[in-house]
């Protein structure tokens, strides 16, 4: 090919290339190119110094163009003829998106891209083939491109020169989103500046990318690899705090916009539990396909990672596992702020409450949800390690959600230090209250049941029974919906196993499932459960209804129902497990083989990756299944389609991994707790006299 690249030996699209075995010439410097190059020559001026250095040009360059009847491609100029360049800038919310017919059919008229870390030149230009824009949608601008866009490739009108503001090059390194749309990019690009050659199918190895191919046979033991390298994450992303970087944790926590920076370096020793462990990764890519991370230390995620780890431990005979299973669950209740102020005060309302993050302090946050799914945590390592030394604190964090549970069993979404010590768990026990989002409850409902069959407490059974009862009875006109329809109902599958295992009987066989066949209607031939949205009015965080709400609040990962997309953090994940708890339950084959499905494909998109080792093994939130790509809507303000969360995300998916290996269940593993030699003791403390009460008629 008459092809000129003038670039670093390491540019992404020159070892694309020669990957392809497609002939072209490199040069370091452009004058040495100019002075080689034939009539006709198509030269590509590559954007060594990104995202630092524009790319110096000269009128030489130009001129030598023009004489030569060369065809220019430049990234990321520092000028250009006849047009204002102006300084770098980075975006915030935008994203790439097609603007004009160039790539159709393969890529239409307002097809989105992603281009992570952007930075660009702003010009003025009469038109574009691609722009970057603050737009809402999945894979189409849905409602348009706005006012304000900035073109990112285009055709200069002296006609021998195409523009790239950015550095598209760097497509490989920056992993930009999705690879089969760059593919055609390329290819166009290619062809655009070498018109009289045939230019081939480009194929890449992207460096993030999942484990197996769709149609692609799983190896023998893939689920007890997956499990492995799921575990191995943890230590490889230096997710457990070390006392030698705890401060600096602790700075960047505080100091990052919303906690999120630069992830620990790979010299930083890993932690073994004792100080905790940070949430995971943010959705933020750089231009070196780095990502930011989450400094946040979570009760939610560190509870539930104690679960993985103690797994682990027993899987594997890894002592270290052990240790660091048994020392995340000491650091929550014995050694940390979250237990301790006001949550160890007998006399305070936030009693036995375990609240949210460190940075509570004092305060606190507590939701119902994420301190239930901290709980299952500790109760299998309890049963995995044979120890009953958290028995105490977790039968006081289930009562101390009891109590500010209604009635009617709701308990609603969180309760804050400040209402709590206003009010007192009183006003909670006794105000009726309903909230028909599985989202905030279930998970209690779960814990509630299991607290019940291991006490004999009757309030426990007798709030999540009704609570469950009477949010069935409403599905699905009075569902409130979080990120969608189709968590809430992921969600409400393992209140509905427990109850199963707590009063066996045909009423509570058929809501299992009826609502495992309301979700699994959904699950597609790969396995992956499409995500949907709800029923209109009824949701907390939909789709962006203009571009202008792209980025400011929680949000799907979907723009509408039909995209072929799942999510990891919200939905999948705990079908996932629920599924496992639900076949165990029953014996329904029913149940196994949608599971089997799940398992299956939740091992080939498992993240495999040698480039970045903090990747290998995790599962990012998004995945779509009809691309087999890791893509989505970015619109989502704290956890986007890149984000690793360590609890809720990659802990419940490699615990029903272990689980299946180990041919039990959660329910079946914690069969020998203890945790009912504290019930007099607790109760009396935590609800004395609750005139008109069932915990009278308990007692």
């Amino acid at each position: 090919m008459n092809l000129v690249l003038i670039c670093h030996e390491d540019n992404d699209l020159y070892r694309v290339l020669q990957d392809n075995n497609i002939a072209c010439s490199r040069y370091t410097t452009t004058r040495e190119a100019m002075d080689t190059a034939q009539d006709g020559t198509g030269i590509m001026i590559l954007a060594d110094g990104y995202p630092e250095a524009t790319t110096e040009l000269d009128s030489i360059l130009f001129r030598a163009a023009a004489q030569k009847n060369l065809r220019l491609y430049v990234e990321f100029p520092a000028t250009l003829p006849a047009v204002n360049v102006g300084d770098p800038s980075d975006i915030e919310w935008e994203r790439a998106v097609v603007s004009s017919d160039a790539f159709a059919p393969e890529l239409e008229n307002l097809r989105i891209l992603m281009i992570h870390g952007c930075r660009f030149v702003p010009v003025k230009a009469e038109s574009s083939h691609i722009v970057m824009a603050r737009v809402a949608g999945f894979d189409t601008a849905v409602y348009g491109l706005p006012e304000n866009i900035f073109p990112i490739l285009f055709e200069h009108p002296r006609g021998d020169l195409l523009v790239a503001t950015t550095k598209l090059s760097q497509f490989v390194t920056a992993r930009y989103a999705p690879v089969d749309a760059w593919r055609k990019i390329w290819e166009w690009i290619l062809n655009w500046v070498c018109p009289y050659e045939e230019i081939p199918k480009l194929q890449w190895a992207p460096t993030v990318r999942p484990s197996y191919l769709a149609d692609e046979a799983l190896p023998t033991g893939a689920e007890q690899q997956a499990f492995q390298r799921g575990v191995r994450w943890f230590r490889n992303a230096r997710l457990f705090i070390h006392p030698s970087w705890k401060d600096e944790a602790r700075r960047r926590l505080d100091e990052f916009p919303d906690g999120t920076g630069p992830g620990p370096a790979k010299d930083w020793p890993v932690g073994d539990g004792t100080c905790g462990m940070i949430e995971g990764a943010s959705s933020i890519i750089h231009p070196d396909g780095s990502q930011d991370w989450r400094y946040h230390v979570r009760n939610d995620c560190m509870g539930e990672s104690s679960m993985m780890m103690a797994l682990a431990g027993v899987l594997s005979g890894d002592a270290d596992a052990k240790a660091i299973a048994a020392n995340i669950n000491d650091f929550i209740y014995f050694n940390s702020i979250f237990s301790q102020g006001s949550r160890a005060n007998t006399e305070s309302p936030s009693y036995g409450l375990v609240c949210w993050t460190a940075k509570d302090s004092e305060g606190g946050i507590y939701y119902g949800d994420d301190n239930a799914r901290s709980m299952l945590g500790t109760m299998a390592t309890s049963a995995l390690l044979n120890t009953d030394r958290w028995d105490e604190p977790l039968l006081r964090c289930l009562l101390a959600n009891l109590r500010t549970t209604g009635p009617l069993g709701f308990r609603n979404g969180r309760r804050s230090a400040d209402d709590l010590q206003e009010k007192g768990w009183r006003h909670y026990w006794t105000t009726p209250r309903t909230n028909y989002a599985p989202h905030y409850e279930s998970s209690l409902w779960a814990c509630f049941l299991w607290a019940y069959h291991h006490t004999g407490f009757t309030p426990f059974i007798e709030k999540a029974g009704n609570a469950i009862r009477m949010t069935m009875e409403v599905y699905p006109d009075e569902w409130r919906w979080t990120n969608g329809i189709q968590q809430e109902r992921a969600r409400m599958l393992l209140p509905l196993a427990w109850l199963v295992r707590v009063e066996d009987n045909n009423e509570h066989r058929n809501w299992l499932r009826f609502m495992a066949e309301e979700l699994l209607s959904r699950q597609d031939a790969c396995g992956a459960i499409r995500e949907e949205v709800g029923k209109d009015g009824k949701g907390a965080y939909g789709p962006p209804k203009t571009n202008e709400e792209y980025g400011t609040a929680e949000a799907p990962l979907i723009q509408q129902n039909g995209d072929s997309l799942c999510d990891l953090l919200y939905t999948t994940n705990f079908a996932f497990f629920a599924l496992h708890e639900a076949s165990t339950a029953t014996g329904d084959p029913f149940y196994a083989q949608a599971e089997e499905k799940l398992a299956k494909f939740l091992c080939r998109i498992q993240v495999r990756s040698e480039t970045h080792p903090e990747f290998d093994g995790a599962w990012f939130r998004a995945f779509e299944f009809n691309r087999w790509d890791y893509w989505a809507s970015n619109a989502d303000l704290g956890w986007g389609a890149w984000s690793i969360e360590s609890g809720w995300t990659q802990t419940w998916i490699a615990t029903t991994l272990a689980l299946r290996q180990m041919e039990t269940s959660l329910w079946d593993l914690t069969a020998e707790s203890q945790i009912a030699k504290y019930l007099d003791k607790l109760a009396f403390v935590m609800l004395p006299d609750v005139k008109g009460s069932t915990l009278e008629q308990s007692n």
